[in-house]
């Protein structure tokens, strides 16, 4: 495993970042494929064993479930000063005008509850799910500098949004002394690339971080176009985010990795490690071999003419997942 600063920080992750959404409880509103903690209990182990330390989840998983399934594993399976815990906020908690978004009463409530499901008395990274057009972004950039001012987080990040609302927000926390954020978790994949267009330049020119989420696609970038799996049967949302064009840059990573004799999620992922501007992709793992693959995708190099081959069948797509 290979580690690096996650943007002009000085906290390192692992260039995989273990994706958490991954188990949960069903029953509290979790995907029905979602593990059981038995089985996440040993996909955290081996990641841990295999040097990856950073670790990905949100309020929303599984209504909570996921926080505290992460939070009991890492408590009883490593040194909380070794492990870099992110979680996120904005999602709907309960009903109600505050069990949403990102208003002072929601973050500084919201934050707790993260806390005392993971267990710990703080995180190392804390991220806007989503922007809240219902809230004055002063008002959410100062109640989450007031988070890190009480020591409850280390660092802040941002996740799928407009250019002009990064930089909004930057601009907001700059002027008034607030913590900026350091990181940005999109979406970005060889199958959806629009982020290359306005984001990705702003977080290189602004030092940002970024950790992308969806890295293999909904798992589309790691089988033949038409298979389907449990999760994509029951997926509406991932239904939205690809279309029949994308069938191409999916061959293409076929060919890739069958000439190589490796996997197809390995390709994938290789190339979204090569490019500059990308830290650690955020990779969901529900079976043994995807751990595998992702840790196997660190120290495979792509060459020139493969990573132009990966790309040359891209087709521009509507922006997706913003909201």
């Amino acid at each position: 495993m290979r580690y690096a600063k996650l943007g002009r920080t000085g906290l390192d992750v692992s260039v995989i970042t273990l994706g958490c959404m991954s188990w949960g409880d069903p029953s509290r509103g979790g995907h029905p494929w979602v593990l059981d903690e038995d089985a996440a209990r040993g996909i955290i182990r081996d990641a841990l064993e295999a040097g990856i330390t950073t670790f990905d989840t949100a309020n929303v998983y599984s209504g909570g479930s996921s926080e505290e399934i992460t939070g009991r594993a890492l408590r009883d399976l490593a040194r909380r000063e070794d492990v870099v815990i992110a979680t996120k906020v904005h999602g709907r908690m309960r009903p109600g005008p505050y069990g949403a978004g990102l208003s002072r009463k929601a973050i500084l409530h919201e934050i707790d509850e993260s806390l005392r499901r993971l267990g710990t008395d703080y995180v190392d990274l804390y991220q806007i799910h989503r922007w809240d057009p219902a809230v004055p972004i002063e008002e959410t950039m100062e109640a989450l500098h007031d988070v890190v001012r009480a020591g409850k987080a280390r660092h802040l990040g941002a996740s799928s949004m407009w250019a002009w609302q990064l930089a909004k927000a930057q601009h907001v926390a700059e002027v008034n002394g607030w913590t900026p954020f350091v990181s940005m978790q999109d979406h970005y994949n060889l199958v959806y690339r629009e982020e290359e267009r306005e984001v990705l330049p702003l977080c290189a020119d602004q030092g940002l971080g970024v950790i992308p989420w969806s890295p293999l696609a909904r798992g589309r970038l790691t089988r033949d176009w038409d298979d389907e799996t449990a999760r994509s049967e029951t997926d509406e949302f991932g239904r939205s985010l690809y279309r029949d064009e994308d069938r191409a840059v999916v061959d293409a990573v076929a060919g890739v990795a069958a000439r190589r004799g490796v996997s197809r999620a390995q390709v994938a992922l290789a190339w979204l490690l090569h490019q500059p501007v990308v830290t650690s992709p955020i990779v969901g793992v529900t079976k043994p071999h995807h751990l595998a693959d992702a840790v196997a995708s660190v120290d495979l190099d792509l060459s020139p003419e493969e990573l132009a081959e990966l790309s040359a069948g891209y087709v521009p797509h509507p922006v997706a997942g913003h909201v």
